[in-house]
């Protein structure tokens, strides 16, 4: 195996197991899951160290790490919404890479955090989106007399949006006072 391959699956190994730990210092937990937390900067460090693919392969791996320590499940659908397909999306973060790398090709810093919000915005909205898809199908019956749809929109919003501020102001902080965290050594 050449030292770049490995360098990758450390990374990803690291990185996951990270995003998990974060996952459980929880800033704030809402009754039927759901919780602001700093889970989704390792999968977007990833993302923008090597691309789309390694930041997807971390969230996956978040999300399997989550799901085998005891989530909570309803049934197959749910988890592979809820857990694989809800983390691994927050990888498509590097989407602005080539941006950010502008940015820190002239040294700007303002570019390079407008590059890492959007990233981690759109990141951040895919996850929430696969959330608020799964609240609508799986968590319809607590919505009560309300529509479903506007029931899951709220829930779901009340701790991802926060999520993704803090994340964004993390990783721009991040990014732009250590920025050789970008490159792949």
């Amino acid at each position: 195996m050449d030292r770049k391959r490995l360098q990758f699956l450390l990374e990803v190994a690291i990185l996951g197991a990270l995003s998990f730990v974060l996952d459980l210092l929880v800033l704030f937990k809402l009754p039927q899951g759901g919780s602001i937390t700093l889970s989704m900067l390792p999968i977007i460090v990833m993302a923008y160290r090597w691309g789309i693919g390694g930041g997807m392969l971390t969230g996956f791996l978040s999300g399997l790490l989550q799901l085998v320590s005891g989530a909570f499940v309803l049934n197959v659908y749910q988890a592979a919404l809820d857990y694989f397909a809800a983390y691994t999306l927050v990888g498509v973060a590097a989407i602005t890479i080539g941006w950010l790398l502008n940015g820190k090709k002239s040294n700007d810093k303002k570019t390079m955090g407008m590059a890492i919000v959007v990233g981690t915005v759109v990141g951040g909205s895919l996850r929430f989106l696969i959330h608020f898809i799964g609240g609508m199908i799986f968590f319809a019956e607590y919505a009560g007399d309300q529509p479903v749809w506007l029931y899951s929109l709220v829930y779901n919003a009340s701790y991802m949006v926060p999520s993704i501020l803090l994340c964004a102001i993390v990783a721009v902080l991040l990014f732009t006072t250590a920025p050789r965290l970008i490159e792949r050594t």
